[in-house]
């Protein structure tokens, strides 16, 4: 145990501030759940046929045959055509003449052209998505994709500034400016004229959503004690993030359309304001700021809330002398977020496929909690990661008729591919110091995000292969399994301060001196820092 843990052990591992703290940070996790993946309903493409105007005067026969069939991408079926239409002008002329299509006219001799006076949308799922009102389908429908990866775009950005300015000026401010970011974008949203400006802001909103997701993360990770730290970073903030992300169907089952959709998450997320009063600010990173009063008065709250006589002296003068010395020395995701984006296109009610996904995390979050806190970190992140990717290697197997066991597989995935991304957060967590740690998190965070900017075009994909989504995200997941392994352990080991506390990067030695800018500057133990950064980013990247 380090010295923080030993000066704040007489307060007990599970007393009232604790569970305050536990439950207030997993709360503030929710609202992730629920708009982090909004976009499956708010950018859903419903189906839709070339507009024919009301006031063209058109026969039943010709009006029912003015759009023309043609395959489907995965199937034989004969369907109607989504971009074209026959020549208005041409149809206009053989109704008028009394001809019948198919009977008096070959109609695949019928010139076509494209959606002139634009589309017609089912209605029976959505009354509204900002795919149907902005027309964002045929030579549009790249917009869809780059919508959602834009947004990835804004939670990369956040990932690196917040895990910087939240080690600057603190994890509790940070916390609660991003969730007012988030929800005051989301609301701004709702306004929005054009499909440029809604991107605008969600690249904001993405901004805001990962950067209060790691504030918190980090806060309960550097206040609980080591036995419910272990929960609370595998179990705990997973649960209540899939709990928000099993209320979206729900709501989105209600509420089709996408501004109304939208506003609703703008109105929870205010309920949270009143939390600024109840989350303290970490101990851990006021004592690597040299500001020991407060760390002290939030230390002896904690102590009168869990009814304990704190000591005369909380924080000895050689721990605080430690850290001030430091103070100075401040691809999961891929197959995640794709898999999670894929609901839509799943066989089935696309709400219902959107519940099952969420659910499926529920049992991974647990598991992510036994293997944390009873297994080897590096096995544990490894196994789920290679079984991931050979479940979603094995779907390319299955059968086009048998659609329940492909959608089995991929579910099983999605559950391997979700516990590894609920390790991978703890894990990473636990390897950096407390002076370092939101930056870390947030760097390997932002690293991440490269494989969630890239996801939506693994679904994009689809168009030209239905395998081959899943050979390119089972191959990348398999191969950071197999990665992972080199990282270093942190199992049963005391959650580290400073950098010189970190665990041995595999094959290297305990320092290193590097030339930089020309000047001698030895940097005892950092290299192990930059090691583990590179290994846990690439991992990331894939998850």
């Amino acid at each position: 145990m380090n010295d923080y843990e030993d000066a704040t052990a007489f307060l007990g591992e599970w007393g009232r501030f604790q569970q305050q703290v536990f439950f207030l940070l997993c709360l503030s996790i929710v609202p992730n759940g629920f708009m982090g993946m909004s976009i499956v309903f708010v950018a859903d493409t419903p189906p839709h046929r070339c507009l024919i105007p009301a006031n063209v005067n058109l026969t039943a026969a010709w009006r029912n045959s003015s759009i023309p069939l043609e395959e489907e991408s995965h199937s034989d079926a004969l369907v109607p055509s989504k971009c074209a239409r026959y020549k208005l002008e041409d149809v206009l002329s053989f109704s008028d003449r009394g001809l019948l299509p198919g009977v008096d006219v070959n109609l695949s001799n019928v010139p076509t052209e494209s959606c002139l006076d634009g589309w017609e949308y089912d209605q029976s799922m959505y009354i509204s998505t900002i795919i149907s009102e902005w027309d964002l389908v045929c030579d549009d429908r790249w917009k869809n994709p780059l919508t959602s990866s834009l947004y990835f775009c804004g939670v990369l950005t956040g990932s690196f500034v917040s895990g910087q300015f939240s080690d600057r000026y603190g994890r509790k401010i940070v916390l609660f400016v991003t969730m007012a970011v988030q929800t005051v974008f989301t609301f701004i949203q709702v306004f929005s004229p054009s499909w440029t400006m809604f991107c605008a802001v969600f690249f904001v909103v993405g901004f805001g959503l990962i950067s209060n997701y790691v504030a918190a993360f980090v806060l309960g990770t550097e206040i609980l004690g080591p036995r419910v730290r272990t929960v609370f970073s595998t179990a705990g903030v997973t649960l209540f993030f899939g709990a928000g992300y099993m209320l979206l169907p729900l709501f989105a089952y209600f509420i089709r359309d996408w501004r109304m959709l939208l506003l609703g998450q703008t109105l929870a997320g205010f309920l949270y304001v009143p939390l600024w009063w109840y989350i303290p600010e970490s101990p851990r990173w006021l004592l690597s700021q040299g500001r020991v009063e407060e760390a002290e008065a939030i230390v002896r709250d904690a102590a009168k809330m869990n009814k304990i006589e704190p000591p005369p002296v909380i924080f000895s003068p050689l721990l605080i002398l430690m850290l001030n010395n430091y103070r100075h020395r401040n691809t999961v995701t891929i197959a995640y977020f794709a898999l999670s984006l894929n609901t839509a296109n799943l066989h089935g009610n696309a709400y219902f496929n959107c519940f099952l996904s969420a659910v499926v995390e529920m049992p991974a979050y647990a598991l992510s909690w036994v293997l944390f806190r009873w297994c080897s970190r590096r096995l544990s992140l490894s196994s789920t990661l290679f079984m991931g990717g050979l479940f979603l290697l094995f779907i390319q197997l299955i059968p086009a008729n048998l659609i329940y066991l492909a959608i089995t597989l991929e579910m099983m995935g999605k559950f391997a591919v979700t516990t590894a991304f609920s390790i991978v957060y703890a894990y990473t967590a636990e390897l950096y110091p407390t002076v370092v740690r939101n930056t870390a998190v947030g760097t390997c965070s932002m690293a991440s995000r490269i494989g969630s900017i890239i996801a939506p075009y693994f679904i994009y994909l689809r168009s030209y292969s239905i395998s081959l989504p899943y050979i390119l995200m089972g191959s990348i997941t398999a191969l950071s399994g197999l990665l992972s392994l080199l990282l270093p352990e942190s199992y049963g080991m005391p959650l580290p301060d400073t950098i010189s506390h970190m665990q041995n990067f595999p094959g290297h030695p305990d320092s290193v001196q590097f030339e930089q800018n020309s000047l001698n500057f030895v940097m005892k133990g950092e290299h192990r820092s930059i090691h583990t950064m590179y290994i846990l980013g690439a991992t990331f990247i894939d998850i």
